[in-house]
């Protein structure tokens, strides 16, 4: 009896250190599982988002003449293939590219209507320049449309490509097509300094206040030309 009783003493302890080893080996194994999910997990980090907008002074153009008339800028349409705030980047013909990391602030459409609106504001053409979203009557109305925004990068040269199509409105001639008083499509091409997103928009920029410049000058030339 006494031979069964140290077995079975024996057998216990036995078994108690077989349960210790079992802990150890699966403690290791929790500790490699949770060391390789934070590998893991390091390499999913939320991706940083930069933003930007265009930053260029009013232009100044001389021989503008004040106008008493007020005017509407309407928000600019913009093309499918650029109705997005993540930058375009064109690098071979028939191949577009949108990246995800370096994003406009707002979309270009939004971007082009609100400058324009600052700047025609400073311009003195008109008596009151109005956003889209006014409900006051204006005589004059802008509409456009951003038919190209982006950088292209192509035979070695990077540029800003700024294309739209501007149309003019006069209230007092009835309907379209006979308040038309004037359309134009600009393509403003700016070349980078470097092939960097800031450098992108450094050229966007410039590519706006050159537009705005040429658009300023013919809107005060056709307001003139219009007067009764």
């Amino acid at each position: 009896m006494k031979r069964i009783e140290a077995c079975d003493r024996n057998g216990q302890r036995n078994r108690g250190q077989g349960r210790t080893g079992w802990h150890r080996r699966w403690s290791f194994l929790v500790f490699v599982v949770l060391l390789v999910s934070g590998c893991g997990l390091g390499k999913n980090k939320p991706y940083v988002v930069k933003q930007y907008l265009l930053e260029y002074p009013p232009p100044a153009v001389e021989g503008l003449k004040p106008g008493n008339e007020p005017i509407t800028v309407k928000h600019f349409f913009v093309g499918k293939a650029f109705s997005t705030t993540e930058m375009v980047y064109r690098q071979d013909p028939y191949l577009y590219q949108s990246d995800p990391y370096n994003q406009w602030m707002v979309s270009p459409g939004l971007m082009v209507s609100g400058y324009l609106t600052r700047d025609l504001t400073r311009s003195g053409i008109f008596r009151a320049v109005f956003a889209s979203d006014s409900v006051e009557p204006t005589r004059y109305v802008l509409q456009g449309r951003v038919d190209e925004f982006l950088e292209s990068n192509q035979d070695g040269i990077s540029k800003a490509v700024l294309g739209l199509s501007v149309i003019l409105l006069d209230a007092t001639r009835g309907a379209v097509p006979g308040s038309v008083v004037f359309q134009r499509d600009y393509r403003i091409l700016e070349p980078l300094p470097e092939k960097t997103s800031v450098a992108f928009a450094q050229a966007m920029s410039k590519a706006m206040e050159q537009f705005s410049r040429l658009l300023l000058a013919d809107l005060s030339k056709v307001i003139n030309e219009s007067k009764p």
